[in-house]
């Protein structure tokens, strides 16, 4: 019996690591699992039922029971359902005599290992001892039970005397098994879990957006967790045993090698961040380090974890732009999708003088100004809803009430679903815009003095009452008005003292001013006003006008009161009939200047209505204006010279005077052409001809000995002398011609100073720096102060010759002439006296301290050729030959 114990329990032993590898090696076929666990199950029990032990004659036990019993337990009705089957075969195929009674109590076995089974599911049983003992006695009991009512009476006493080690011995190998399928279980449990654990661990690491490495201190990778392979651009990959230095270029596996070693000395969690180019491009990483706890003797490690932000960099970047941007000095809403205010910046406050508390959860409905309709603002949300956005001008109120134009922009923004989200709004104060927009619209339609429209309004004024004068079949008119000296009131007074007379002049204007009438300053002292079609026919227009004139110039004599003083200020009238678009409104505007001018010529305060005969003029000057730009492309203009004698009749100086050789009229002097050149603003061009011609025939003169020392006079026009380049010119021209400057001599009028005299002293000294002389032309006929005689830098004075003429009748003529020679030569100035033309003129003026003379006495106007000849001829004393016309 010893012996079948111990084979019962080897079997035992042996089926429990059967069992434990065939799970293991099943894990992974969980369908097939309890079949494979029925069979071994079933292998068992026969094995166990072919090794009994005898406990009499004729009867045998084992531990089949159990085992079955075992096989319910663990394996349920599949798998010890399975056992039964093949040990119950077994058992019926050797047809013993006690195959049934094995047969049932096997079943008894399987049913009571059913019923242990689910009480460990649905009540408090376990598998422990407490439990276990009374179950595995019940079992071995069941089976002795068994035998005992059905061997015959005679060994029924030795059954049950035999029971009790039976049970000694089948009790203590069931709870063996027990115990051996549980301790298997449980470690199959754990490592399972262990797997699974690992396995989610695994799934987590991996569905990080890190690589997990570990790696020692000497830069070896000891472990490669999860290896997301961030940097694809790495020439060989990442793996268990490789170094750092074989996997990253050498800057950044040093600084990857500092950064463990500073982990490992600082025993916490340390952070790199390092920019990298993978794939050609640069990306940014962090890295995020712990020292991990290693066993003494072995090289210390750290878990690194390293991530790609490069999208997380870029959006933090994006999102202090936008913070930047959201904060600039445009204002910024934002709306939810149902229009409420979420926030809104520094400038939308400033701007809207709101402040963000008190717009949070209202609608943009509080700016509302009322200026625009319901139409306007459903265009604008269909344009929002429709394209995203919509853009344009837009009048809002402030929390003061200040209703002001913005330039407003309005964004939808959408979900993933396309769906809108939140609106987006920037506006921009452009009250400022508008208002420097009037400005520049001011400042290029009206006058900034009197606020009246300039000449581009007043033109597109005269178009409208043209259209009117066409549709109505009436005539109207413009009149053109220019006050009468002016000038003088500006020069004796000042300029303030002269705007305050033309306010003056343009609010007496305004009175008679009719709702269709329009009221325009061209510039100066002159009006323009444009009367609207009301006239039936030009002899109604004419008569309506001449009451009209007479108004107009009496209320211009009104006197304006300044300070203490009455000034008054009398105008001239031009007229001209407004009479559809028969023609164009500048040509309206010249025929009524045209007609002022006529009124002019004939006196203060006149009128006059335009007549053909003055257009005649204008486009007689007109074709005189180019035909003088012609002439000078042809070089038409020269210079002659008339000669200055002084009292010894010696030669001293010429005075250069320019001529036009016109093709068709011939020798034209200045009077002919001066006023019209001055006029068109070509003056300046002629002046240049003859500075040059004059400096050209200088350097010429310089290698004969008789004109080495003259002389050489050039009037300047005020056109020309307050050019910005005047001074650079004139020194430019002396340079290129190689003319001596301190015999050069510019001769000035004094009316000219008098524009702009601090301008003219400072020009006129910059060339006396350089040797050149002044003289002052006419002198007497215009503004001659000794103050500022004294301030310029004179050499001469030239008395003009409309004193001389008058001598030797004229004592008035004379008494003016004595004092500019003594006002002269209380300056050290010279003296010369122009338009000699007898011998007792000379006389008187010699005689009253003047030497020097010029006039057709000595010489008129000549070409240089013969102002040479005449030099010649004065030699051999026969100058008075060549006196005449």
């Amino acid at each position: 019996m010893l012996i079948s114990i111990v084979e019962q329990a080897m079997l035992i032993l042996a089926s429990g690591w059967l069992l434990t590898m065939n799970m293991r090696k099943m894990q992974a076929y969980p369908r097939l699992l309890p079949l494979t666990v029925g069979v071994w199950f079933g292998i068992l029990t026969i094995a166990c039922m072919s090794m009994p032990f005898s406990i009499g004659p004729g009867v045998f036990l084992d531990v089949g029971d159990a085992i079955i019993f075992v096989a319910g337990l663990f394996g349920g009705l599949l798998s010890g359902g399975l056992a039964l089957v093949l040990a119950g075969t077994f058992k019926l195929w050797f047809n013993d005599s006690d195959s049934l009674i094995a047969v049932l109590t096997m079943s008894m076995a399987l049913f009571l290992g059913l019923i242990a089974k689910r009480a460990l599911v649905k009540t408090r049983f376990s598998l422990t001892l407490g439990y276990l003992l009374p179950v595995s006695l019940l079992l071995n009991g069941m089976s002795i039970t068994l035998i005992y009512l059905n061997v015959e009476p005679q060994l029924q006493a030795h059954v049950l005397s035999m029971s009790g080690p039976f049970l000694v011995v089948a009790v203590p190998l069931t709870l063996m098994l027990i115990y051996i399928l549980k301790d298997t279980l449980h470690r199959q449990q754990e490592q399972q879990a262990l797997r699974d654990s690992q396995a989610r661990l695994l799934a987590i690491t991996r569905a990080l957006p890190d690589m997990m490495s570990v790696i020692d201190e000497n830069g070896f990778y000891l472990e490669i967790m999860a290896d997301n392979i961030i940097f694809s651009g790495s020439k060989e990959p990442r793996a268990v045993g490789k170094n750092i230095r074989d996997i990253f270029p050498k800057q950044y596996a040093l600084r990857l090698q500092a950064f463990i070693n500073h982990t490992l000395s600082q025993q916490k969690v340390a952070h790199l961040l390092f920019e990298m180019e993978v794939d050609e491009s640069w990306r940014t990483f962090e890295s995020v380090a712990q020292a991990l706890d290693t066993e003494v003797g072995e090289a210390k490690a750290v878990v690194v974890l390293t991530r790609d932000i490069s999208e997380r960099v870029k959006g933090e970047t994006d999102l202090r732009i936008a913070a930047v941007a959201f904060d600039s000095f445009q204002g910024m809403l934002v709306t939810d999708k149902h229009n409420r205010i979420l926030r809104v910046n520094r400038a939308f406050t400033d701007v809207t003088g709101y402040s963000q508390s008190e717009l949070l959860g209202k609608t943009p409905s509080v700016f509302s100004s009322g200026h625009h309709d319901s139409a306007f603002y459903q265009d604008m949300w269909h344009d929002i809803n429709s394209l995203g956005h919509w853009q344009g001008e837009i009048y809002d109120k402030r929390k003061s009430g200040q209703i002001y134009p913005q330039f407003l922009s309005i964004s939808a923004v959408k979900d993933e679903q396309d769906q809108v989200s939140h609106y987006v709004a920037s506006i921009t104060d452009i009250s400022m815009e508008k208002e420097n927009a009037k400005k520049i619209h001011d400042l290029a339609y009206y006058d900034s003095l009197t606020g009246l429209p300039n000449r581009r309004l007043l033109l597109t004024s005269i178009r409208q009452i043209q259209r009117e004068s066409a549709s109505e079949n009436k005539l109207g008119a413009v009149i053109f008005i220019d006050l009468d000296q002016f000038k003088n009131i500006n020069d004796l007074w000042g300029h303030e003292v002269g705007d305050k007379l033309l306010l003056h002049v343009a609010n007496q204007l305004r009175k008679v001013l009719s709702k269709q009438d329009s009221l325009a300053r061209l510039g100066s002292d002159q009006f323009v006003l444009v009367l609207s079609a009301h006239a039936d026919n030009y002899s109604q227009l004419i008569s309506r006008l001449e009451q009209h004139n007479k108004m107009l110039l009496s209320m211009l004599e009104q006197p304006y009161v300044h300070g203490e003083q009455k000034l008054r200020s009398s105008a001239c009238i031009g007229v001209v009939a407004l009479d559809g678009f028969n023609e164009t409104a500048e040509e309206l505007v010249r025929k009524a200047e045209l007609a002022m001018y006529a009124a002019k010529d004939t006196g203060k305060g006149e009128h006059r209505f335009f007549d053909p005969q003055m257009q005649e003029v204008i486009s007689q000057r007109l074709l005189l204006e180019e035909d003088i730009i012609r002439g000078l492309e042809a070089q038409e203009f020269c210079v002659y010279f008339q000669a200055q004698f002084n009292s010894d009749e010696q030669l001293v100086g010429v005075e250069s005077l320019v001529r036009w050789r016109h093709p068709e009229r011939g020798l034209l002097s200045p009077i002919a052409f001066l006023q019209v050149a001055e006029a068109a603003g070509i003056m300046s061009q002629i002046d240049k001809v003859v500075l040059l011609r004059a400096c050209e025939q200088m350097a010429h003169w310089k290698r004969l000995p008789a004109f080495r020392d003259i002389t050489v006079s050039v009037n300047i026009s005020p056109a020309q002398l307050y050019q910005h380049d005047f001074v650079a010119q004139v020194l430019k021209v002396v340079k290129e011609t190689g003319a001596d400057p301190q015999r050069l001599k510019l001769e000035l009028t004094e009316s000219m100073l008098v524009t702009d005299m601090k301008q003219a002293i400072a020009r006129m000294r910059q060339l006396k720096q350089a040797g050149i002389r002044f003289s002052i032309d006419d002198f007497g006929t215009g503004y001659s102060s000794l103050q500022y005689l004294q301030q310029l830098p004179l050499d001469q004075l030239k008395i003009d010759q409309s004193f001389v003429r008058g001598l030797p009748e004229d004592t008035s003529s004379l008494a003016i002439i004595r004092a500019v020679i003594a006002m002269a030569n209380s300056l050290g100035l010279e003296v010369i006296a122009e338009g000699v033309e007898t011998e007792v003129q000379r006389d008187i003026l010699l005689a009253n301290g003047c030497p020097l003379y010029q006039g057709y006495l000595y010489a008129k106007p000549l070409p240089a050729e013969q102002v040479e000849r005449l030099e010649m001829i004065e030699q051999s004393h026969h100058i008075k030959l060549l006196v005449g016309n």
